[in-house]
């Protein structure tokens, strides 16, 4: 094996480690707020069914919030271990980028986790319900800093190459803010959040196609759809601008994405292709005249680039961005057909009754995480063949260690994944399916109320506490 073949090896356990770190950290930030909107529902309508729901799902992010945090500390050994170099060029940024994140976003997550966990009985409802509200803008915070990190090395702004070769900031304002940022941000963001709506969703249908009266379930499914039916078209806007700023700064990525290997004005969209890269063209093409063009520049007769515009050595690799990215867009476009499905159910009165929607609902479950990992796929090979966008080359970014090496650690790796998070996953999914109910551990006292035949405000009068 020579150095290419290390760099490749150390690149795909990179990607292995990271795509199964993502899936956590994109789970817990969508929950926080989902927790913090559950809780405030509670304290503000005074229905336990909400309560309920909060208490079922917080056992559930504190699993997946370890998950995270465990799955995340072997990346950041690798950046040691198999990028040195890339560290020592790029440490000087991206170093305080990441330690910003840890003082400002995991130190909120950590510092108030306990009292969100343990604290409802201990410190009052507004104080709870303001350390729930602190744990998720940790989350938000989390994403904040590392997509800054990731933008930076998408768009380098802001900084200057001193006599060694090392990347130095000379304006942090616009290396936080570096031109892909705020699109990339946004669209994480509400990736989470769709990602979360769906799992949410699948398992308050799960219990609904077991019992069609639950309302905890209820509430679940409720609000999952919901978010489906608004966030889901907010997405494909987001989706759209940060096309338009990829497109900018970004030409390369978006020719391989395209399929397109000669520029051309009105160019077609592929819906369908395989990209020879050998051969530099793409075939069994299923084009649809002028749309591309359409959708990448907003003009009729826009021009688009081609992979042939950039040296071969300056390509991303096209057959696999093209397939990941459309399987982000057609998943996409499916939440939005859900969302809008669900809307018309719930306007006839009848959203918990179809049981072809809650039966799709639940194939949907994890359809969001599916096309978060495809956009990050796109992203990150869409960037190659770079680790710092047209100024620091992948290769030139590994460590000098063998490939034997490499390969050993990612088999460990493999191993050690498959058997820890495997068998954290099937825990998570053996908690989903127990039967959400009312009453249970009730937030105070533990009675159940409306099982008693009382209301909500006569149960808290009764005991003493005040919304």
């Amino acid at each position: 094996m020579d150095a290419l073949d290390a760099v490749l090896l150390a690149r795909l356990q990179f990607a292995f480690t990271i795509g199964v770190h993502i899936v956590f950290p994109a789970f817990t930030i969508g929950l926080a707020s989902y927790l913090a909107v559950l809780e405030g529902l509670w304290l503000w309508t005074g229905d336990d069914r909400y309560i309920d729901g909060f208490r079922y799902w917080l056992k559930i992010f504190a699993l997946t919030f370890g998950m995270g945090v465990v799955s995340g500390i072997v990346m950041t050994y690798q950046f040691g271990t198999n990028w040195s170099v890339f560290s020592d060029k790029a440490g000087p940024v991206v170093g305080p980028l990441m330690g910003y994140e840890v003082l400002s976003a995991f130190f909120l997550e950590a510092g108030f986790l306990g009292i969100m966990l343990f604290g409802m009985k201990k410190v009052g409802r507004g104080l709870h319900f303001a350390a729930t509200l602190i744990v998720a803008a940790g989350t938000l915070f989390s994403a904040f800093w590392i997509l800054s990190v990731n933008s930076w090395m998408q768009t380098p702004a802001g900084h200057g190459i001193d006599a060694a070769g090392r990347f130095v900031p000379e304006d942090w304002w616009a290396i936080v803010f570096n031109p892909s940022f705020p699109y990339r941000l946004v669209h994480m963001v509400l990736a989470a959040y769709l990602s979360t709506a769906f799992i949410v969703g699948a398992v308050g249908a799960f219990h609904l196609l077991r019992e069609h009266t639950n309302g905890a379930a209820r509430i679940m499914f409720s609000n999952a759809m919901w978010m489906a039916a608004l966030v889901a078209p907010l997405q494909l806007v987001a989706g759209d601008l940060h096309g338009l700023n990829t497109l900018e700064h970004q030409p390369a990525k978006i020719a391989a994405i395209e399929g397109h290997w000669e520029s051309r004005a009105g160019a077609p969209l592929y819906l369908f292709g395989l990209p020879d890269m050998q051969a530099e063209r793409t075939d069994y093409a299923l084009a649809v005249p002028h749309l591309g063009s359409l959708i990448l520049t907003h003009e009729w007769e826009g021009e688009v680039p081609g992979l042939s515009d950039f040296a071969a050595e300056d390509r991303p690799y096209a057959p696999l961005i093209f397939w990941t990215f459309r399987m982000m867009v057609g998943i996409g476009l499916a939440m939005i057909a859900v969302g809008l499905w669900s809307l018309w159910l719930r306007w006839k009165g009848r959203l918990y009754d179809d049981r072809r929607l809650l039966r799709t609902v639940l194939l949907m479950g994890p359809a969001g995480l599916v096309a978060l990992l495809a956009g990050w796929i796109t992203t990150e090979a869409g960037r190659q063949p770079w680790t710092v966008y047209g100024l620091l080359r992948t290769v030139d970014s590994a460590s000098p260690i063998a490939a034997p090496a490499v390969a050993s650690s990612l088999a460990v790796l493999v191993v050690v994944y498959v058997v820890v998070f495997g068998a954290g996953i099937y825990y998570l999914l053996h908690m989903m399916g127990i039967r959400p109910h009312h009453g249970e551990e009730g937030p105070h006292r533990g009675t159940p109320v409306r099982s008693a035949g009382i209301t909500p405000e006569a149960s808290l009068a009764e005991r003493g506490a005040t919304p």
